[in-house]
């Protein structure tokens, strides 16, 4: 099968996916796309309205029937930019429920493909190189040690002015690893073909630069 235009970027909750993948998609001048922010729209929406986040059905009706899009690193909700909203610390604990459900997992990745077939992309997420975009152009690993990824977390709210207990940041991240890794739909895990970065002790423009010259090799290697 043809290499589409896409970048995918996997890894752990914390490792910096994010932050990472939107940075290079503005040097390569593609588009980013946060597939996890997509998922925690869901929970948020869910949280809400009282929704019983282990019902999958009515998730799935949430998915099915808000209008939810993804432009350049902003998600919204019915029209809503609910981007930092979904970063609460009641979203990041609901999230597994709208992550672990099959049919609310089915359409999001439907919506994600037919973004990244409609125009190049570096998307990040759980399952990108090995679900959604399995013929990837390019593919990377970005992980980063639990008490590394628990400290930027704790940055994070310090930043939102929110108080969390860093202990409790730690444990819901190690719990978070478990659940993705373990999960029988979408499950975390390396795709083989990707390249692995581990950004501990690598400042952010380290890693982008790394991961950058990688992506203009093989986008060169293909003649885009």
């Amino acid at each position: 099968m043809p290499k589409i235009d896409v970048v995918t970027v996997d890894g752990p909750a914390g490792a910096g996916k994010s932050v990472a993948t939107r940075r290079l998609a503005e040097r390569l001048g593609i588009e980013y796309l946060n597939t996890g922010a997509m998922y925690r729209a869901i929970a948020l929406c869910a949280l809400r309205e009282n929704v019983d986040l282990t019902d999958a059905d009515a998730l799935t009706k949430i998915a099915c029937e808000r209008r939810l899009e993804s432009r350049n690193g902003r998600v919204s909700l019915d029209d809503e930019d609910v981007s930092d909203a979904v970063r609460s610390p009641e979203v990041s604990q609901s999230v597994k429920y709208p992550a672990g459900a099959p049919s609310v997992r089915a359409i999001l990745v439907e919506k994600q493909r037919e973004i990244g077939l409609s125009r190049p992309i570096a998307t990040e997420g759980r399952d990108q190189g090995t679900v959604v975009f399995p013929d990837a152009l390019c593919k990377f690993y970005l992980t980063a040690s639990p008490e590394e990824r628990a400290r930027r977390r704790f940055g994070e709210h310090e930043r939102r002015g929110e108080t969390v207990d860093f202990d409790e940041l730690l444990r819901q991240i190690v719990e978070r690893d478990r659940q993705d890794s373990e999960r029988e739909i979408g499950p975390l895990k390396r795709p083989e073909d990707a390249v692995l970065i581990d950004s501990d002790g690598k400042t952010i423009d380290e890693v982008v630069a790394e991961m950058e010259r990688i992506v203009r090799e093989k986008r060169r290697a293909a003649g885009l």
